[in-house]
């Protein structure tokens, strides 16, 4: 019987996306919204890591199963690193991509395109209820687009330019994304450990 792998997180985009590149692990991977009487993980962290623990501890010890958190954002070389821990609520409440995009769009207005460096990062942390705790990052670079494109993915893809790359990540569509992605990237970290446990178990 596969064991269970709970997701922090109640964004749909996010659990599919984590699931996909998953799919080849003996996990069941659930989401916490599967779990309707856990409460949302207040996420006053001030980093990345902060929040991903505080989400992956919490989470674990009210569904008593291995549990897999992260928190991430966009980090803009011009704004001094924001909107960072604040991405998701960059624009303001109630929370929207569009709202953030539209924000980070006119705080960059008149920037020209070299100094529109930026990157994705991810930090995730899997706690096992018992206290285990493993934390990796993952990151991916590129730059801030002039104008939005692309209908794939979600959050700032329609505006980040991968290095390398031409298109933005909502233009590269899932099976580029889940390669390379700042979210890939760390969960290709976690996969050994994944591996392990499944093993053990």
């Amino acid at each position: 019987m596969k064991r269970t792998l709970v997701i922090g997180s109640r964004n749909a985009h996010k659990v599919a996306e984590i699931r996909q590149i998953l799919q080849d692990l003996p996990f069941a991977v659930v989401s916490v919204a599967d779990f309707p009487d856990v409460p949302d993980v207040v996420e006053d962290g001030e980093t990345f890591e902060a929040n991903a623990v505080k989400k992956a501890r919490e989470t674990a010890a009210a569904v008593q199963q291995l549990t897999l958190a992260d928190d991430s954002g966009l980090e803009v070389a011009a704004l001094d690193g924001a909107p960072g821990v604040y991405s998701a609520r960059y624009g303001g409440e109630p929370r929207s991509d569009a709202r953030n995009n539209e924000k980070l769009m006119a705080e960059l207005a008149g920037v020209p395109q070299e100094q529109r460096t930026a990157r994705f990062r991810c930090v995730m942390a899997l706690v096992d209820p018992m206290g285990a705790e493993v934390v990796v990052e993952g990151t991916c670079s590129g730059r801030i687009a002039l104008e939005p494109a692309g209908q794939h993915g979600f959050g700032y893809d329609p505006l980040f330019v991968v290095d390398g790359y031409d298109q933005t990540m909502a233009q590269l569509g899932a099976a580029v994304k889940n390669r390379i992605s700042h979210r890939a990237r760390a969960l290709q970290e976690l996969k050994n450990v994944l591996n392990k446990m499944a093993q053990s178990s």
